[in-house]
């Protein structure tokens, strides 16, 4: 035997099949099936978070606007943050209400769910080169219910941007008033208009960004007394829902009802910005505002 068969012997051996054990191969993982991803809802296809986060939370196969939560949206809208306003703001229950579950119940099950402590996050900071007030709602806080805590942290932050005259910015996406605090709740639809129209007559700039959904409570109060109403593309806006208009009238309402071109067509929002505009669009209405109120 030569020299060079009986060094190649060893690695032949290492290869042949065990006798009794069956040897399959390990498929290759691809980044989507090694990375945590997220489906779509509109064209279904998956996307991993990495790549999601970089393109703003918008499906790079069909250019579908994801949901963001409050605090993303606020960490990606601000070059920095100064501060975080409203956090001593606490819910109680005034009317004790139970549904299918008692109040704080559900709350302790949003808090849990969302990370935070109530359905409207504020925060200050800096965008570019000004310095900017702006709150956004957590759908998944009770649909970006709209209760006393929300309407507290919304009054607080307008009249901290009246104060110090700054413009503040909202980012509307809720299902309306919360039922759970009955009127308590619908007194917030006047508080917040009552402050939104002191910004005006001080000439603050107060500029609403309309996300997906807008509805109810919200949509007949603060989300449409902006001095500018923005809106992101196929968003759905409206006071009552397209369910519960087509129960009462008996008809069918075609697409694009309540979305947020239809709203444009029909002059109730200023513009649709796609996500990857916003940030310079807002700035640019922000800082002519800010100039013409000087």
């Amino acid at each position: 035997m030569s020299q060079s068969e009986t060094a190649t012997e060893p690695t032949i051996w290492l290869k042949r099949a065990v006798p009794g054990i069956k040897q399959t191969s390990v498929p290759t993982l691809t980044a989507v099936e090694s990375e945590p991803s997220t489906e779509c809802p509109e064209c279904h296809s998956l996307t991993t978070n990495t790549a999601l986060i970089l393109n703003q939370y918008v499906c790079p196969e069909c250019d579908h606007h994801l949901t963001m939560t409050a605090r993303k949206r606020l960490e990606w809208f601000f070059d920095s943050v100064d501060a975080e306003l409203g956090q001593e703001f606490t819910a109680g229950n005034p009317l004790n209400f139970v549904d299918s579950k008692p109040y704080p119940e559900r709350m302790k099950e949003a808090q849990t769910k969302t990370g935070e402590s109530e359905g409207l996050v504020v925060m200050a900071g800096k965008l570019k080169n000004l310095d900017v007030i702006a709150c956004a709602f957590d759908f998944r806080f009770m649909g970006g219910s709209m209760g006393s805590v929300v309407g507290d942290r919304f009054v607080q932050a307008a009249e901290k941007a009246l104060a110090e005259r700054k413009p503040l910015v909202c980012f509307a996406a809720s299902g309306g008033a919360r039922m759970q605090e009955g009127l308590l709740s619908l007194m917030q639809m006047a508080r917040t208009s009552a402050a939104i129209e002191r910004l005006r007559l001080a000439g603050v700039p107060y500029v609403v960004i309309l996300t997906n959904p807008v509805y109810g409570g919200v949509t007949a109060s603060l989300a449409m007394l902006g001095d500018v109403h923005i809106a992101e593309p196929k968003a759905m806006i409206g006071f009552a829902g397209k369910r519960v208009i087509e129960q009462t009238v008996r008809e069918v309402l075609d697409e694009p009802f309540q979305r947020a071109e239809f709203l444009l067509e029909k002059g109730t929002v200023d513009m649709v910005v796609h996500r990857h505009q916003l940030i310079d669009t807002t700035h640019r209405i922000l800082a002519k505002l800010s100039k013409a109120a000087a």
